[in-house]
């Protein structure tokens, strides 16, 4: 008849063949009983397959039971193994030795076929229940880094939905967030190491710099249609109204923080982006004429992102230019429309906003690179 629970295997470990047939002879019927009659021979079973449980001797010949245990404690495949001393030392010096060294009891010779019986059993399932909460808690890590990557995977996909939102309501952006929310990585990626930037750019600021790239425009939902949509040049008082969409975009953004109780959470870029990404390097922008530094970082790379993609992009008072000629405008607005170090760094990387442009490139192929 097959039993439910495999036997657990107990490894006796003493150089007196004596001791050991007598452990033999009491485990033999509950338990798989192995034997070494010294610490190397011990070590090399143990390697082979691990016992579920060691009964350790300490005086043995060239290792003892303490070099022994040692040995499989400082090995971070065998020190679970829980060990019992079975030794004839029975002074308290030595058992505080031993259990300090990480043994889980310590069984002093003769023995007591039913305190051994009962010692091992105990610590068997001690084992077992230690197992069983790790494999617990190791499955609840996974569940919870599960969620957690659903969550992020959720947050992305509303970001771009709400982004999308306004931009829908132009019918010339296309693609145009993905694109931007891409060269913003990517311009971030070229300036972590710069000495101005690298305390800023860490890996999870530009991660958040990516998620929140796509709310740049969210204000856009605010401006009447028939500025907009207007098909031509908007007058002075229309564009006046236009600039308001970085205003809407921070309150709106402002108004669902309010419902999140971290203050370094994603939305506070995105609100930074959205408020200042029009805004100029000369000062010269909006909607608070900012000057040089004193505009966000990840407003600074907005803005260059942003600019660059309308130029590739058709619009009704422009056609769509060609890489080489929006990049030589971008050149152009080094130290006035933009942050110079960031020019730079897209001068070395203008070849993979071209490559980015061609990806996410829009189906009506409004854009060219």
């Amino acid at each position: 008849m097959q039993e439910d629970h495999p036997k657990h295997t107990i490894l006796a470990i003493d150089d007196t063949p004596a001791n050991i047939d007598v452990v033999k002879g009491v485990l033999s019927d509950d338990y798989i009983v192995q034997a070494a009659i010294n610490g190397k021979m011990a070590l090399h079973i143990i390697k082979v397959k691990k016992p579920d449980l060691i009964l350790l001797d300490i005086m043995m010949p060239e290792m003892d039971g303490y070099e022994v245990c040692q040995k499989i404690k400082t090995d971070n495949e065998l020190n679970d193994i829980p060990i019992i001393f079975l030794t004839a030392k029975s002074e308290i010096d030595d058992e505080t030795k031993g259990l300090n060294m990480g043994a889980v009891d310590y069984i002093t010779k003769p023995i007591s076929p039913p305190i051994l019986k009962a010692r091992i059993k105990t610590h068997l399932e001690l084992k077992s229940a230690k197992d069983s909460l790790l494999k617990q808690n190791e499955q609840l890590e996974e569940k919870v880094l599960k969620r957690t990557e659903q969550m992020e995977e959720l947050q992305d996909v509303t970001m771009v939905a709400m982004g999308s939102l306004a931009e829908a309501r132009d019918p010339e952006t296309g693609n145009h967030i993905r694109r931007t929310q891409h060269y913003v990585k990517l311009l971030a990626e070229q300036l972590k190491t710069h000495p101005k930037f690298k305390n800023y750019l860490t890996p999870e600021i530009i991660t958040t710099l990516f998620k929140s790239a796509p709310l740049h425009d969210i204000g856009k939902v605010g401006v009447p249609d028939h500025i907009l949509l207007k098909p031509g040049k908007l007058t002075a008082e229309e564009f006046d109204e236009m600039k308001l969409h970085t205003k809407y975009g921070r309150d709106a953004i402002a108004s669902a923080e309010k419902y999140i109780s971290r203050a370094d959470n994603f939305l506070s870029f995105a609100k930074e982006i959205a408020y200042y990404h029009q805004e100029k390097w000369d000062g010269t922008g909006y909607p608070e004429g900012l000057k040089g530094e004193d505009i966000p970082i990840s407003a600074r790379l907005m803005t260059l992102a942003d600019v660059y993609d309308a130029l590739i992009s058709r619009r009704v008072y422009k056609p769509a230019f060609d890489h080489e000629k929006s990049t030589a405008i971008i050149k152009e607005g080094r130290g006035s429309h933009f942050d110079p170090d960031i020019v730079d760094a897209f001068i070395k990387v203008s070849d993979q906003f071209a490559k980015i442009a061609k990806k996410y490139a829009d189906l009506e192929e409004n854009c060219t690179t």
